[in-house]
């Protein structure tokens, strides 16, 4: 009888050893969670080269109405340019949350129109939008975005009459 429940107890915590290391790949929440961080910090600041650390060559950033950019160079053009319609903008992010290798982020952005933004010429409103973006992260750096900007609501205070 001893040796039947020996070999039970010795068979359970094989199968114990063994679900704890699993193939299932570990993420660095924290380490995500600070690559996306340092990403807005480029949005409010415009130091586009530190993307070369956190950009993965083949990134893809993907807005709700289907414009895209690809890769460091795209973004860093895609962020320098609206830094040249909003050069004050400020991104603040009010919400964090990091499962797996994703990061989904909830922020206030903020900047005033200074020069042309999508064919409207500047009109020196600041403008307040709240903005969601998912992330994803592959070794250590962004490799996907998907981004939802309040579209509605910006372009409401940008063509507001006086």
């Amino acid at each position: 009888m001893k040796t039947s429940s020996h070999r039970i107890l010795l068979f359970a915590a094989t199968l114990l050893v063994a679900g704890c290391n699993s193939e299932t790949p570990k993420h660095d929440l924290d380490a995500n969670r600070d690559v996306v961080g340092k990403y807005h910090r480029v949005w409010s600041n415009g130091q586009v080269a530190v993307l070369d650390t956190l950009v993965a060559p083949d990134f893809v950033y993907h807005f709700l109405n289907g414009v895209e950019y690809k890769g460091i160079e795209g973004a860093k053009q895609f962020i320098a340019g609206h830094r040249q319609s909003f050069p004050d903008w400020q991104e603040e992010i009010v919400d964090m949350i990091s499962e797996g290798d994703k990061v989904v982020t909830r922020y206030k952005s903020t900047g005033t129109q200074r020069g042309e933004f999508n064919g409207l010429a500047p009109t020196g409103r600041k403008v307040t939008i709240y903005e969601t973006s998912i992330y994803r992260i592959a070794n250590g750096k962004l490799a996907e975005q998907w981004g939802f900007p309040d579209a509605v609501s910006m372009n409401a205070q940008l063509e507001a009459k006086k």
